[in-house]
């Protein structure tokens, strides 16, 4: 055998063996013994409880953290919402969009702010259904977003429209307060209804939210509002970090005023300079392929800006902090 011959057998067998080699050993570290896999688990995984803070307030109405049912309740939420992280993610993400518009709102109708996070545990911010066929952002039931104002019907559907659903909400909210007396109590008779929770209380005869017993739903339904808070007022504390490039920003719109039918709203989309799709995404109240209009009501149809900056333009130049602090 000559040496030509040698060297080329050799080259063959290390392309084989040392292959071999490499998928072995990465098979080995891949394939730890049972001994050190239980010892990485531990010394690697982690989990934490959320702190709870010191003191805590729902629309300036202090809750009462001294007591062990409130603490544990309250805790439950955090551990719920901190710990479903696509979930929290989303909500951050979208607040930055629609928190501005909720907040103005509130602050027009001397609501208070904290019921922002009514609509985050409602709806997460998204126009959803619920199986009750509750609706929106504020999730209203048809009967009960009419005798609020909202115009429900086959062609419009306000509850979809994140303004005036905002509005009726901020309706029902102060009736329910002058009902029980505490921003509190409101909070809860927004899921309960406002009867179910002063027949609640009379039958126990207590005047409050921390007092009385509830169905399950409703017993949580204030402690999520808080988590939410909690959580949104000091993300970076709850390990959320978000740059602001992946924060939703505002939606950059001027408003079309229209008082007649719409036979085609594709054609009226196309003659905007926009598609259906488009005209769909900014106005989901829209629930029609027309506007029949026999009564000539104004609508303000969303449009986009003509104007309006590119994305990457919008966020050019806000600091993060700022994003953050809206939240």
């Amino acid at each position: 055998m000559n040496k030509k011959t040698l060297y080329i057998q050799i080259l063959c067998a290390l392309a084989i063996i040392v292959p071999l080699i490499i998928i072995l050993t990465s098979q080995s570290n891949h394939n730890p013994s049972d001994a050190d896999y239980k010892q990485t688990f531990k010394d690697s995984y982690r989990l934490y409880s959320p702190p709870i803070p010191d003191s805590l307030d729902f629309c300036g109405e202090q809750v009462p953290l001294d007591r062990y049912d409130v603490r544990e309740a309250l805790d439950r939420e955090l551990l719920v919402n901190v710990y479903w992280q696509s979930n929290i993610l989303l909500d951050c993400k979208r607040a930055n969009r629609f928190f501005p518009v909720i907040e103005e709102i509130l602050k027009e109708n001397k609501v208070p702010e904290d019921f922002k996070y009514l609509a985050v545990i409602e709806s997460n911010l998204t126009n959803v259904v619920s199986p009750a066929k509750a609706a929106g952002f504020w999730q209203f039931i048809k009967t009960t977003g009419i005798t609020y104002g909202l115009e429900i019907n086959d062609e419009v559907d306000q509850r979809y429209d994140v303004r005036l659903a905002t509005l009726a909400a901020c309706k029902y909210l102060k009736n329910s307060y002058r009902l029980t007396g505490s921003w509190t109590s409101a909070a809860a008779a927004y899921n309960m209804g406002d009867n179910g929770f002063l027949n609640a209380l009379s039958k126990q005869k207590t005047d409050n939210y921390w007092n009385v017993l509830l169905n399950s739903e409703t017993a949580r339904y204030v402690y999520r509002i808080l988590a939410m808070k909690i959580i949104m007022n000091d993300v970076q504390q709850y390990g959320i970090y978000l740059r602001h490039v992946d924060l939703y920003q505002p939606l950059e719109v001027e408003y079309v005023s229209v008082d007649t039918a719409i036979g085609s709203l594709t054609d009226f989309a196309i003659s905007q300079g926009i598609t259906y799709k488009q005209l769909k995404d900014y106005n989901p109240w829209l629930r029609s392929t027309k506007l029949t209009n026999a009564s000539h009501k104004t609508y303000q149809i969303a449009i986009p800006k003509k104007e309006s900056t590119s994305y990457s333009k919008q966020i050019a130049g806000i600091s993060k902090n700022t994003l953050l602090e809206k939240l």
